[in-house]
């Protein structure tokens, strides 16, 4: 058992402080020969924000071991379907400050939220109003919009990717039978116009089965997201968006476990009654639907 030298109201004294700042100098002077200046500059504020944390709460040992064995944890848990690293970014709120430090403001450009954990390559293209649902239970939903650049004017071709969990709360990569539902991707018109079928989004909760799950237990913290449909939407020479849209009047909206809910992609979903018509005559024997619009503003590339 170590004792630190403390003054009367709880604080090292002069010559422990000393000590303490000479640990960070040694390693910041072991950077010195870095010949790369971004990795250099990365990795010495890295050093003297966490040598500050350890000072600052007086980490105990105990408490280092505790939290090396939760990181080992959360490696041990991540694999190529499950990214336990990207679940404690979200919910220690580090993405979206990274989202928010990567799309600064940009006059009317739709605002940027977190990527997620759940975002898969190659997904299927559908065709404009196709279906992306592929079978996943759920209410069907009319989504459409637009895509413009900053100026107002309308980007053809733009890549719109989207991706959704299910009525149960579920992604299809959390399913054990390879199967892909609820993600697809599609290209605008000539004028820059968008339209899919997806599922009527739903409130779930973030898998929490994991360390971070015991995270946010011990703090009292509910996994719960709100409900919420993701985009990806890229275009040459333009700012790649990735954002979601949310329903309003949900009871998560203000306590969202990533904290990735902003105003501006809050969206009335209206929801339409049993046989009322589909905007491309679709069918749906009978069952309640709803519809939304999500009109989208791309930044130009580099701001």
């Amino acid at each position: 058992m170590t004792h630190t030298p403390a003054t009367t109201d709880g604080m090292p004294d002069d010559r422990q402080q000393d000590i303490e700042a000479e640990v960070t100098r040694q390693v910041l002077r072991s950077f010195a020969d870095c010949t790369d200046p971004r990795l250099r500059q990365v990795l010495q504020s890295l050093v003297q924000h966490l040598h500050a944390f350890v000072r600052d709460v007086r980490l105990t040992e105990k408490e280092w071991d505790l939290g090396i064995d939760f990181l080992t944890r959360t490696g041990h848990i991540t694999d190529d379907r499950r990214q336990e690293f990207i679940l404690l970014s979200d919910v220690l709120g580090v993405s979206m400050q990274t989202v928010a430090v990567n799309n600064e403001a940009y006059g009317r450009a739709t605002e940027a939220t977190v990527f997620g954990p759940f975002f898969v390559e190659d997904s299927p293209e559908i065709e404009p109003g196709g279906d992306m649902s592929f079978g996943a239970r759920g209410e069907p939903c009319w989504v459409e919009g637009t895509v413009t650049d900053s100026a107002g004017d309308p980007v053809p071709g733009a890549r719109v990717e989207v991706w959704e969990a299910d009525e149960d709360g579920f992604y299809d990569t959390q399913y054990d039978d390879d199967r892909t539902a609820a993600r697809a991707h599609l290209f605008t018109d000539a004028d820059g116009r968008y339209r899919f079928w997806g599922l009527t989004p739903t409130p779930y909760a973030i898998p929490h089965d994991g360390p971070v799950g015991q995270l946010l237990a011990a703090t009292g913290r509910s996994p719960m997201r709100a409900s919420h449909l993701h985009f990806m939407v890229s275009a040459p020479a333009l700012r790649t968006l990735v954002t979601h849209i949310f329903v309003r009047g949900d009871e998560l909206l203000d306590s969202d476990a990533v904290f990735g809910v902003k105003e501006s992609l809050v969206k009335e979903f209206h929801t339409q009654g049993r046989g009322s018509p589909t905007p491309d005559g679709r069918d749906l024997t009978d069952r309640v639907w709803s519809r939304v619009r999500f009109d989208i503003v791309l930044a130009p590339d580099g701001t």
